[in-house]
């Protein structure tokens, strides 16, 4: 009998909602089956039993060492189960990820998941807004943004917080990421360093900060191409409005890019986790 109570220190909250889990392998079986998965966090292995009756190669990343051995005892030889923290896990091995992530660690988990190469799918399990917000729901926030060009992300599911043991205080939701097949720009540390200046620079509306920023003939050309407001915000502009900004604004060289990547990766000024 699977112990479903999480220990504490780990952040650990186990799903045991079966309708949960019918749900993410409903989307699992929408990707290309000759890939291998990577499951980060197993925990008692709710999805891992599951997800290897697809008939794809699967590894677990458990970081409680009682649960990977009692994982490695009932999946021996359809399983994996590697001993190991989700957070350190290499992630460039070519697998598509699945995991129910620990809340605490989401937005570290993400940046990582995001600059890694290779991997073509992702479902994650997260905080109901968090999900929300990454997928754009009711506004784009920093981090989407700058990963749009590169990702889809899609709202799948919310989950209720009875579905886990311990109950969590907030509900969850499935989030699916996707890698587009050929990204939209191709100079990844410009676009972000636009993301990042129109998100936090001043200004009363994006058409302000732009203007101040790079300005009047930018914006006003922007403005026109791709029907900006003057009373929008950053969080109100789509993917296509995002890469046109970054066509418009003129690229740095080479060592003022280096001065700015450190800002442009920090996602820490987002003000939305």
């Amino acid at each position: 009998m699977p112990h479903t109570t999480g220990r504490h220190e780990l952040g650990q909250n186990f799903l045991v909602d079966p309708r949960v889990v019918d749900t993410v392998l409903s989307v699992v079986a929408t990707w290309p089956d000759d890939r291998p998965l990577l499951e980060l966090g197993p925990g008692d292995g709710a999805l891992t039993g599951p997800l290897a009756a697809l008939g794809r190669p699967v590894t677990a990343v458990e970081i409680d060492a009682r649960r990977a051995a009692r994982l490695r005892r009932r999946l021996a030889g359809r399983v994996d189960v590697v001993r190991g923290d989700l957070a350190r896990h290499r992630l460039d091995t070519g697998a598509d990820i699945v995991s129910n992530v620990p809340y605490g660690i989401t937005t570290p988990l993400l940046r990582r998941l995001l600059g890694a190469p290779h991997w073509h799918h992702a479902i994650l399990l997260l905080q109901w807004e968090v999900a929300r917000k990454r997928a754009g729901v009711g506004g784009t926030t920093l981090m989407a943004a700058q990963w749009w060009p590169w990702f889809t992300f899609g709202l799948v599911h919310r989950v209720p917080a009875t579905s886990f043991r311990p109950v969590t205080s907030v509900d969850g939701g499935l989030l699916e990421v996707r890698r587009r097949p050929v990204p939209l720009v191709a100079d990844a540390v410009h676009h972000r360093s636009v993301v990042t200046e129109t998100f936090t620079g001043r200004g009363r509306g994006v058409l302000d900060v732009v203007g101040r920023r790079h300005g009047r003939s930018v914006r006003d050309l922007w403005a026109r191409s791709s029907s900006v407001g003057s009373r929008d915000l950053p969080r109100d502009l789509d993917v296509e409005q995002w890469v046109t900004l970054a066509e418009l604004v003129p690229r740095r060289s080479e060592s003022q890019q280096r001065r700015g990547r450190g800002r442009d990766d920090d996602h820490r000024q987002e003000r939305h986790p």
